[in-house]
């Protein structure tokens, strides 16, 4: 389902609508979204990103332009989730604060991925297949393992930079 409220960017590409999940979110132009994805509320999504199939982008997820997500990526958005408050009445969205989430252009996260809230995935990084982002990742990093730690730098791979702005 895409709720009216979604606002969609020319040229978007979206697999089967039937079988996405958007709802008050911004998609920049150019991007695609596979199948069985949510994106929620108040998640931007820039320009001529790609969105592999499975993948949930939550609340307070910002993806700039040119960003890879693979197949299962998963986005939290609370540190310390429950059902219940202490008293055992059901959470509501008064009951909590959305902790954001930010994707820098032309970083790419492999397929399933959890992404903590609250991290930065800098510039031109590479999150690996299966991987938990605990804290931030610097751009050009590869990071991979759980939780992720640094394997590499971009620049020491066959990645021509200078189609990723320069960036060293």
């Amino acid at each position: 389902m895409i709720a009216s409220n979604v606002n969609l960017g020319d040229g978007c590409v979206i697999h089967h609508r039937d079988l996405v999940n958007l709802y008050g979110c911004t998609i920049g132009a150019g991007t695609r979204i596979g199948t069985f994805v949510e994106i929620q509320k108040n998640v931007l999504v820039g320009k001529d990103c790609k969105i592999s199939s499975h993948s949930f982008l939550c609340e307070g997820v910002t993806l700039e332009d040119g960003v890879f997500i693979g197949h299962g990526v998963m986005f939290t958005n609370d540190t310390y989730p429950r059902a219940v408050n202490s008293d055992g009445s059901l959470q509501t969205e008064a009951d909590w604060v959305v902790i954001p989430t930010l994707v820098k252009r032309h970083a790419s996260i492999g397929s399933n991925a959890t992404i903590l809230p609250g991290v930065t995935i800098g510039e031109a990084a590479q999150v690996g297949a299966g991987a938990v982002v605990t804290k931030d990742v610097p751009a050009g990093a590869i990071v991979a393992g759980v939780p992720a730690r640094i394997t590499g730098r971009v620049h020491d791979r066959s990645v021509d930079m200078q189609v990723l702005g320069g960036m060293r």
